[in-house]
């Protein structure tokens, strides 16, 4: 999401929230204000949502098909490929534990109390099955129900499937591969188009809220923002450095001062894929990593190391779980985790993937999608931490595998420039 995109954002959020409020408290009562004001704010803001929800379903599909066809080279790469795929998932699956363990003690959105909960969450269908019959139940006996119910489990799975199938037909699957990437262009050319009407979206959904939403909420949100971000800090800052320094041998304070310009140039685009030939350049030109493993690991990495989007996904899920009066408990935590964990690995490279995942958890577990223009309307700040946690992690799994290879000091090491 570009910044002038993210300004106006921002600016539709604002607006929309002191209108609402100033219907709420200075002209309370008000039939017109209340009948056409917010009620043509609520028909637009839905319209909006419909929009997302019309995205999401063909976007996971088409994207994790591309996914996987972009992905048959992991098994020729052998043992290096194996134990990359393996650093990259375990990593996920570490940042996913600790996003539910601190979800679960602190409970963010707990008590914000949204408006939108009582009409649009039956809390008795918000808990997700259990992990038994979820795995049971990841194979449709219909794949035409799947895509109508929305049961996103098994539409990647599905996906999943035909991206093999067309990785067995070998060459013969050239025009099928090039069908999906086509098809993934006109969805990343849709998802431009309504994430340009974003900004109007937000707005008509702010003045809704604002109508009806009380001052304790705004904190809430303030609150859940305050969340993600420490906890994204603490990974790229605390956690990637001791973990190199416990599996590669290179010290916490080395690890931060080669990755500062990564972490600052991740910060200020937002983008994984921007940020690629930062990212070969710190593990080649800093850390002396091979290119051969640099080359492998970085584009994999910014596919399938989805750390800070996971820990991301997590949060803002159980934030609109409890502002929402959901009732997800200890027990669901477990199906949520695999559900995030599957979305990650296979959605990955979706741009504003981050928002778009949100999207997919809040209609697994039944949750209002409205609540994704609050989500959305802070995602800036959110994702420009979850992009540098993504990147780091994605040099970080490469120098330790890397050190496990001989393959750090191959290359020559530069001297270290000033960051401006």
């Amino acid at each position: 999401m570009d910044k002038s995109l993210s300004s106006r954002i921002f600016a539709g959020l604002f607006v929309g929230l002191v209108l609402g409020s100033a219907i709420q408290y200075l002209f309370p009562g008000q039939p017109v204000l209340d009948s056409w004001v917010v009620g043509t704010a609520s028909g637009i803001g839905g319209m909006f949502v419909s929009l997302i929800k019309l995205m999401v379903i063909p976007l996971v599909y088409i994207s994790i098909v591309c996914g996987v066809c972009e992905l048959k080279d992991v098994a020729s790469f052998g043992r290096l490929g194996t134990k990359t795929l393996l650093l990259y998932i375990g990593n996920t699956v570490l940042a996913i534990t600790a996003a539910l363990t601190v979800g679960l003690l602190l409970q963010p959105g707990l008590g914000a109390h949204l408006p939108l909960a009582a009409e649009a969450v039956d809390i008795g269908n918000t808990s997700t099955p259990d992990i038994g019959k979820m795995i049971m139940n990841i194979v449709p006996s219909n794949p035409i129900q799947a895509f109508a119910s929305g049961d996103m489990l098994q539409i990647i799975f599905m996906a999943i499937l035909t991206g093999l199938a067309i990785q067995a037909l070998d060459k013969r699957g050239g025009p099928a591969v090039n069908a999906f990437r086509i098809a993934n262009e006109v969805m990343m050319k849709l998802v431009g188009l309504v994430m340009k009407l974003a900004p109007y979206g937000v707005f008509a959904l702010m003045v809704q809220l604002g109508a009806t939403m009380a001052a304790d909420t705004l904190m809430s949100v303030a609150s859940y923002v305050l969340l993600v971000v420490a906890m994204l800090v603490g990974w790229i800052f605390l956690v990637y450095p001791l973990l190199v320094w416990l599996l590669a041998g290179i010290k916490p304070a080395e690890f931060r001062r080669k990755t500062r310009e990564q972490v600052l140039f991740s910060l200020s685009t937002a983008s994984s894929n921007a940020t690629i030939p930062v990212t070969m350049r710190t593990l080649t030109e800093k850390f002396g990593v091979s290119k051969s493993i640099a080359g492998f690991g970085v584009p994999l990495g910014a596919t399938m190391n989805m750390s800070g989007v996971s820990i991301y996904i997590t949060l803002a899920t159980l934030f609109v779980a409890n502002a929402t009066g959901a009732s997800i408990n200890s027990a669901d935590l477990l199906s949520i985790g695999f559900t995030v964990l599957i979305l990650s690995i296979g959605a990955g490279g979706v741009p504003g993937g981050g928002v778009v995942m949100i999207g997919v958890m809040l209609m697994q577990l039944g949750l209002p999608m409205e609540a994704l223009a609050i989500i959305m309307a802070v995602d800036r700040i959110n994702d420009m931490f979850c992009t540098s946690s993504n990147v780091v992690g994605d040099t970080a799994v490469c120098v330790v595998v890397a050190k496990s290879e001989n393959g750090i000091g191959v290359e020559e090491v530069q001297p270290e420039q000033a960051v401006a």
